[in-house]
C-alpha cells in the first residue's frame, strides 16, 4: 500500500510540474506577442550616377536597297550560274534563259522573211537591167537612182525579217551589239539573297503590263539599315539625328551604333496602338555580318542627366506635388528617422535625380530588413 502511495506521489509531482511548465510557455508567449515590433530598415547613401531615359523599337536589320532581278525576255530557266550566298559584280551572269517561241510568232516571222526575200530578188533583177541600161545611157541617171534606193530598201527589209526572226527564235540577233537578253545579268555588284526560281522554271519577261519573274534579289550588305516601329507616345521626343544602339539578339546580344535618319509622318494601327515606322543607318564593323532579316532592338536615349546625386526611387514618398525621403538621426539602440523634402529630376524607374535637399553623406530609408532573412544571415 505503501507503495502505491508513494508512486501516486510520484506522478502526480510529474503531472503538476508538467502543467506548470505549460503555463509559463503560454504566458512567456502571449508576453512575447505583447512586446512592440521594431522594424528594421535598409541604410542607403546617394551616389552619383548617369541617369538616361530610354525608349525601345522592335523591328529588324535589312539592306538599305534589295534589287530584284528580271528578265527582259520569257522563256525557260535553263542554267544557273549564281546561288545565294555568293558575292556578283556588276554585269556578271546569274542564270541563262531558253527561249521558247510562240509557233503563231515564229511562223508569221518565217512568212516575212520569204516575203522580203522575195521582193528582194524581184528589186535585184530591176536593178540589174537599169544598172546595165545606164551604163549604156538608155536612161537617166535619175531613174537609176530610184532603181538603187527601191534595191537598198529590199535588202534592208529582208535584213530586219531576218533579224526579227532571230529574236522570236533565239533572243537575240547575230548582230546585235547588246548583251543576249538570254543571259540574266546582275545590275549591282554586292550580294545573292535568294534565287527563287529553279533549272526548269518557266519564267515571264518585266513589261508594262506584269513585273515578271524574279530570277535573282541582290543586295548591299555593307549598306545596312534598321527598320522598326515605335509607339505614339515616344513619337513625340524623336526625331532624325538621333543616335541608337542596337542590339542584335542573334549576335549574343551584340551592340551596333545607329544614327536615326527617317520618322514616318504617318502612324498605322497595330494591335489596338498607333505605331511610326523608324530607320536608322547602322555602322557595321569589319569583324561583324549581320544577316538580312535578323530581328533588333534599337535603344533610343530620349533625356539623360550625367554625373549627377541619385537615390533609388523606392526611398523617395510622393506626397501630393512633393518629394520626401527619410533621414536618418540615431541608429542606435534603434533606428531614428526624419522625414526630409528633396528636388527630384530625371528618373529611369530604378534611380532618381536629386537636384536639392541631399549630399552624398547623408543616409537614408531603404527597404524594410526581412527578420527571418537577418537570422540566416547571421547563422
Amino acid at each position: 500500500m505503501k507503495k502505491k502511495r508513494i508512486w501516486k506521489k510520484i506522478l502526480r509531482t510529474i503531472f503538476m510540474g508538467i502543467l506548470g511548465l505549460i503555463v509559463l510557455g503560454t504566458f512567456y508567449f502571449l508576453w512575447q506577442k505583447a512586446q512592440p515590433v521594431v522594424t528594421e530598415y535598409a541604410i542607403e547613401t546617394p551616389t552619383r550616377d548617369t541617369i538616361e531615359v530610354k525608349t525601345v523599337a522592335t523591328g529588324s536589320v535589312e539592306p538599305r536597297y534589295e534589287i530584284l532581278i528580271k528578265p527582259q525576255i520569257s522563256g525557260i530557266v535553263s542554267e544557273l550560274m549564281k546561288e545565294a550566298g555568293q558575292m556578283i559584280r556588276e554585269g556578271e551572269i546569274i542564270a541563262r534563259i531558253k527561249v521558247i517561241p510562240e509557233m503563231v510568232q515564229l511562223n508569221s516571222a518565217e512568212s516575212r522573211v520569204n516575203v522580203a526575200g522575195i521582193n528582194q530578188k524581184q528589186v535585184e533583177e530591176t536593178f540589174n537591167r537599169d544598172e546595165a541600161l545606164f551604163k549604156q545611157g538608155v536612161i537617166s541617171k535619175e531613174e537609176f537612182n530610184v532603181s538603187n534606193a527601191n534595191y537598198l530598201k529590199a535588202k534592208e527589209e529582208l535584213a530586219n525579217a531576218q533579224n526579227a526572226l532571230e529574236i522570236i527564235r533565239d533572243g537575240i540577233a547575230r548582230n546585235s551589239k547588246v548583251a543576249s537578253t538570254t543571259q540574266i545579268r546582275s545590275t549591282i555588284t554586292g550580294m545573292i539573297l535568294d534565287v527563287p526560281v529553279k533549272v526548269g522554271n518557266s519564267v515571264i519577261q518585266s513589261n508594262n503590263f506584269n513585273d515578271g519573274t524574279t530570277i535573282a534579289s541582290v543586295a548591299n550588305m555593307n549598306d545596312m539599315i534598321f527598320r522598326g516601329n515605335v509607339d505614339e507616345t515616344e513619337i513625340g521626343r524623336i526625331h532624325e539625328g538621333m543616335p541608337i544602339k542596337l542590339t542584335v539578339g542573334a549576335m549574343e546580344s551584340r551592340e551596333f551604333d545607329a544614327v536615326l535618319e527617317y520618322v514616318s509622318p504617318k502612324g498605322v494601327e497595330r494591335n489596338g496602338s498607333i505605331q511610326f515606322e523608324l530607320k536608322a543607318a547602322v555602322t557595321i564593323p569589319a569583324d561583324a555580318f549581320i544577316r538580312a532579316g535578323y530581328s533588333a532592338n534599337a535603344s533610343i536615349v530620349l533625356k539623360s542627366a550625367y554625373d549627377v546625386l541619385t537615390v533609388p526611387e523606392s526611398t523617395v514618398e510622393f506626397r501630393k506635388d512633393s518629394a520626401f525621403v527619410q533621414i536618418l538621426k540615431e541608429e542606435s539602440p534603434k533606428q531614428v528617422f526624419e522625414s526630409k523634402h528633396i528636388v527630384t529630376g530625371l528618373s529611369n524607374g530604378i534611380r532618381i535625380e536629386v537636384k536639392e535637399g541631399l549630399t552624398a553623406d547623408d543616409k537614408i530609408r531603404g527597404a524594410a530588413i526581412d527578420p527571418k532573412a537577418k537570422k540566416e544571415e547571421n547563422k
